[in-house]
């Protein structure tokens, strides 16, 4: 008889590095690229600052138990499963941080490394490290679920996973629900990401008939699981293993193509123990391991995620995706469902197939073959049949148990011709497996860049490509550039027009959607008035809604409901605007229609609730709620209605412990209420909010001015007003439609809001309708000029959008000055004077006066330290940076390490004019080496032309020529094809005009000028490119909000370029002068600063 699961909720401490507080300015990061999409973060806050320190720290855990397995689950850090336990084996079959060490590496800042984190709707999770809503649900089979739920700020979707464990099975079973909650389609993605812990002997298990795998986005293909080309830049050509972890010695993604297999998992060679992931492949086909690689790079990366767990590889499993990114579609009100299977298992090694039940390897052993088959649960007179063409040669029927796995030697000596087949007692096919066709697969092509809109040929091929775009959260191309070249030539075409009329409803321009939207309409009943396709109907009755033309929208979505697809999302409209209209008969026929079509639509329940009750149907309303939160115990809504029905205090308390203390739950639900014209019921919610909720309560209190607004209640509506005005502005970023309407009707009423003028500039400026934008904070700033936020945001909006950059600055300066203690503020602010060229000794000045401000952040105390380089205080850099632990973003690698080589390098420089040899060789041998506290390591295959060379220099002035020759033979080689310099790992032009330096040295001077020749020829080939953002880019994490002029960068990239190239010809006039033109352009570029102090002084 299996054990009851048990489950308990324990408070437990954690050692746990600290982070900062979260940005109060919001962060309009348009262009950022982020795990190859867009790397917007309104409206989530950032944190940026990691602490050194390390205290322990109180966490909620829930704990999950059976005879196999125990797990905890940490609501707190984003609902991720921190510790998975096979009781067993004794050990924990997932990586187990027993530290929480978060880096920059999520989304909006900290995350953590360890346990199953789950990435959903995108990556990395923007509430990774945030608290998320959980309930514990008890099953009548024994079994237990721990239900962890999200409704996620940026587009309003709902995520929940339910944590099962079940009596007699070795399996942690995880039940995934996405959910879309609003009026429009919605992208997602799912990917759990379970940690794993790897040394030199451990190995991912991929499918057999996996022969290939793809980078991120598939811009890149190599074949698995022995690679043979070239791959993130690593020569593989001679043949190398990458399924096994010492293999990789770079930062390296992979993942699985074209599979029929239902696993992924990962194995330890040296414990015999592993962990596999099971799902149906139909819906799960996503199967990737992401790896920092074994190299200093990746081992810096371990340190700086934990103090003693060490290195981890991640075996990501993707739910309706495939790759990063790979986004699908959800409908409104759409939920998709899904169920994942972990399990830990040993002895099997590489599993060739693999169910939720049954796990079997069979491996050749000298003469013989030897079969392991583990099972999840106790499995009972298992046939097991193995034939060998068409010859049986295995035929047992034997009992299998978590405990005991079933080894039986095969008398094969090769798996050619093999088949596996168990069958359980009554001769259903449980798991069959034979070995893939002895033939040559074809590896598949990489994927192209999105061609620009006049190149594309076909209308059809703009809308699919604007399409692909909005579905991929592309961050640098526009959808609506292929849209709109579309309908110039064919302003008609009823997908373009209906594509360019959702996206401005996105956009929350519901009036300017409406001629879009008609055109659309009007072309598909151009012949009859009943069309195929009825989405141009309900996006027009939506845009209809949003503008307040109710009996018009009424009528667009009665018809987009002849419709079948549309039945759904169109009669739950419908029941909206009846309800909103007190037609409570009418309003319950038209949600009995839609939850006909979703009956799992938790709003479209909420509202039928609502509904019943309106109508005295007391009874059926709270049947329906109980059945409601059986599928959903976290339909906020449905519980509310329970309370609002029986007036039971429990009941309330109850949904407020589920809720918890967070505005935006209340948010949401009041919204849903107002959606429906249900003013009071959404007045009755914020008013339960503010005796909960301690933080976030600035929007509810404009929500609750509209809702009052809206009811009539003037005189408590301007009270209300008063309230919101004065609330902490800190972190408040609206971005919902209903937001538009709530602050345009406060501000429609009062005369003097200047906080809603600024709250609704961030909202428009979000949606990058900058005219309404700038509009409504010069409002604000007109009638508050005193607010910092809303300055630096006009300051922001004329540099980036206006080009009124002097206006920008006096605004910015003001901003400053209004908040001195804002370091963000004072980093933009020098960032902004460095865009502008200001002299290195006023921004040095400026930091200086603010020291104790600027240095409470890296990157303003790296500007310091690139500021003493520029001025030629070198000694001071190095001190600087020698007395700091430095915390980098995830793929902006690669600053801090400049600054400490270039003032050793600089000093080596001036050590050798000198003839202090023996300094500069000290000097420069710390250049190879990369100290713990600059935050990463050296990636494999840096290229050290400089260094190798400077070395060279210093052993042939004491006079150890040997050596010497063997450093400019090193400092000759590499890569020496100039490119375009984007990327941490991009090769720096100077390195090249080294290797030619080398040659020189050596005698080869034809090879010399060779190197020299080809920085010109690069620089004068492409001076005059106009820039295109690579489509492919994967990792721009910056946070800058400063728009940069691509084309002037790469004008100044190709002068340095043509500067290096003349200075080592010895062209000394011409090299000055190019140098010139990039230093006029940019101050702050440092090897045209460098370079040109070395012209007339080369060593």
């Amino acid at each position: 008889m299996a054990e009851i699961v048990k489950v308990w909720e324990e408070d437990i401490l954690l050692p746990t590095y600290g982070i900062g507080k979260p940005e109060k300015n919001p962060m309009f990061l348009e262009k950022r690229v982020y795990q190859g999409s867009s790397g917007v973060v309104y409206p989530y806050p950032v944190i940026e600052k990691i602490e050194d320190t390390c205290e322990d720290k109180s966490y909620h855990a829930v704990y999950l138990e059976n005879e196999y397995i125990k797990v905890m689950i940490l609501p707190e850090l984003g609902g991720r499963v921190q510790m998975a336990y096979d009781k067993v084996k004794q050990r924990h079959f997932i990586y187990y941080n027993h530290v929480i060490k978060p880096a920059l590496v999520g989304l909006t800042g900290p995350w953590i490394s360890g346990g199953i984190e789950f990435n959903w709707p995108q990556h990395h999770r923007p509430s990774t490290f945030l608290p998320v809503d959980y309930s514990i649900e008890k099953k009548s089979d024994g079994s237990v679920v721990v239900w962890v739920s999200e409704r996620e700020r940026m587009f309003h979707q709902k995520g929940m996973a339910g944590f099962t464990l079940h009596p007699g099975r070795a399996v942690l079973e995880i039940q995934g629900k996405v959910y879309n909650p609003t009026p429009v389609p919605q992208t997602f993605l799912w990917w759990a990401n379970p940690a794993v812990a790897v040394n030199e002997q451990y190995q991912s298990v991929f499918p057999g008939d996996v022969n290939a795998v793809f980078d991120h986005g598939k811009r890149d293909v190599s074949r698995y699981p022995i690679a043979t080309g070239t791959y993130y830049k690593m020569d593989y050509s001679a043949g190398v293993d990458i399924s096994r972890y010492k293999n990789i010695p770079v930062p390296t993604s992979y993942m699985a193509i074209r599979s029929k297999y239902n696993f992924v998992g990962g194995y330890e060679n040296d414990t015999h123990a592993g962990v596999l992931h099971v799902a149906n492949h139909h819906v799960s086909p996503g199967k990737k391991q992401w790896t920092w690689g074994n190299g200093d790079f990746g081992q810096a990366w371990d340190r700086n995620l934990t103090d003693e767990d060490g290195p981890y590889i991640e075996l990501m499993t993707g739910v309706y995706t495939d790759n990063q990114p790979d986004f699908t579609w959800l409908q409104p009100y759409e939920e998709k469902t899904f169920t994942q299977y972990f399990i830990p298992y040993r002895e099997l090694g590489v599993v060739k197939n693999a169910s939720s039940d049954l796990l079997m390897n069979i491996e050749p052993e000298g003469n013989a073959s030897r079969l392991k088959i583990f099972a999840t649960s106790v499995q009972k007179d298992l046939h097991i049949v193995v034939v060998k063409e068409d010859e049986q040669v295995l035929d047992i029927i034997r009992d299998v148990t978590p405990e005991m796995i079933l080894e039986e030697w095969v008398p094969v000596d090769t798996l050619i011709g093999l088949r596996v087949s168990i069958c359980n007692s009554k001769g259903k096919l449980l798991l069959s497996w034979e070995p893939e066709p002895n033939e040559i697969k074809e590896v598949p092509e990489p994927a192209k860049a999105a061609l620009d809109p006049k190149d594309i040929q076909t209308t059809e091929q703009l809308y699919l490509t604007g399409l692909h775009l909005e579905q991929y959260r592309h961050a640098t191309y526009a959808a609506t550039d292929y849209y709109e070249e579309a309908l110039s030539r064919d302003p008609d075409d009823v997908r373009n027009n209906n594509a360019m009329g959702l996206w401005l409803i996105r956009k929350g321009q519901f009036a300017k959607a409406e001629p879009y939207l008609r055109r659309a309409v009007k072309t598909l009943t151009e012949k009859n008035p009943n069309p195929y396709d009825g989405e141009p109907l309900y996006n027009l009755g939506l845009s209809l809604k949003y503008q307040g033309k109710t009996d018009e929208a009424y009528d667009c979505f009665y018809k987009a409901c002849w419709n079948a697809a549309w039945q759904d999302a169109g009669y739950y409209s419908l029941a909206q605007l009846s309800a909103s209209k007190g037609n409570w008969e009418d309003a319950l026929y038209e949600i009995d229609k839609s939850l006909l079509r979703n009956w799992h639509n938790l709003r479209g329940r909420h509202l039928k609730a609502v509904v019943l009750r309106h109508l005295g149907r007391v009874d059926e309303a709270l049947d329906l709620i109980r059945e409601s939160l059986a599928i959903d115990c976290f339909n906020f809504g449905c519980s509310f209605e329970e309370y609002l029905l029986t007036g039971e205090k429990a009941v309330l308390d109850d949904l407020l412990v589920r809720m918890r203390s967070e505005g935006h739950n209340y948010e949401e639900l009041s919204l849903d209420y107002a959606s429906a014209g249900c003013w009071e019921e959404a007045l009755k919610v914020v008013e339960v909010a503010f005796e909960v909720v301690a933080s976030e309560r600035t929007l509810l209190y404009y929500y609750k001015s509209w809702f009052l607004l809206s009811l009539g209640r003037l005189k408590e509506a301007e009270m209300a007003i008063c309230v919101a005005e004065h609330q902490s502005a800190d972190c408040c970023f609206p971005n919902a439609l209903e937001a538009i309407k709530a602050l345009q009707e406060v501000i429609r009423f009062a005369d003097v809001v200047p906080k809603a003028h600024y709250y609704l500039g961030n909202l428009w400026y979000d949606k990058r309708q900058y005219p309404e934008a700038i509009a409504e904070w010069e409002k604000s700033v007109e009638q508050d000029d005193t607010f910092p936020t809303v300055l630096r945001n006009l300051s922001l909006a004329y540099f980036n959008k206006l080009d009124k950059q002097q206006e920008a600055v006096a605004l910015l300066e003001r901003a400053f000055k209004l908040d001195i203690r804002d370091a963000r503020i004072l980093m933009e602010l020098d960032q902004l004077y460095k865009r502008l060229n200001r002299p290195h000794a006023d921004r040095l000045d400026l930091l200086d006066k603010l020291k104790e401000v600027a240095f409470s952040r890296d990157d303003l105390y790296l500007e310091y330290v690139t500021l003493l380089n520029q001025l030629g205080r070198y000694e001071e850099a190095i001190h600087m940076i020698d007395a700091r632990r430095f915390h980098p973003w995830e793929g902006g690698e690669g600053k801090v390490p400049a600054q400490y080589q270039l003032a050793r390098v600089e000093l080596v420089k001036a050590c050798l004019k000198a003839g202090e040899n023996e300094k500069a060789l000290f000097l420069i041998e710390e250049c190879f080496i990369y100290p713990y506290n600059l935050g990463e390591g050296k990636l494999y295959g840096a290229q050290e032309n400089d260094f190798n060379y400077y070395k060279a220099c210093a052993l042939q002035a004491l006079g150890r020529e040997a050596e010497a020759r063997e450093l400019f033979l090193a400092a000759s080689t590499g890569n020496s094809q100039p490119a375009a310099a984007m990327y941490y790992n991009d090769q720096k032009p100077d390195k090249i005009f080294y290797q030619g330096l080398a040659f020189r040295k050596l005698g080869r001077e034809d090879e010399a000028r060779g190197c020299f020749n080809r920085l010109i020829d690069f620089g004068e080939k492409h001076l005059f490119d106009t820039f295109k953002m690579d489509y492919f880019a994967v990792s721009l994490p910056d946070l800058q909000i400063w728009e940069d002029d691509m084309d002037k960068k790469n004008r100044i990239h190709c002068n340095y370029l043509m500067g290096l190239g003349h200075l080592g010809l010895g062209n000394l006039d011409k090299a000055e002068r190019y140098f010139h033109i990039a230093a006029g352009m940019d101050n702050n570029h440092q090897g045209v600063q460098i370079h040109l102090q070395m012209v007339g002084n080369l060593i």
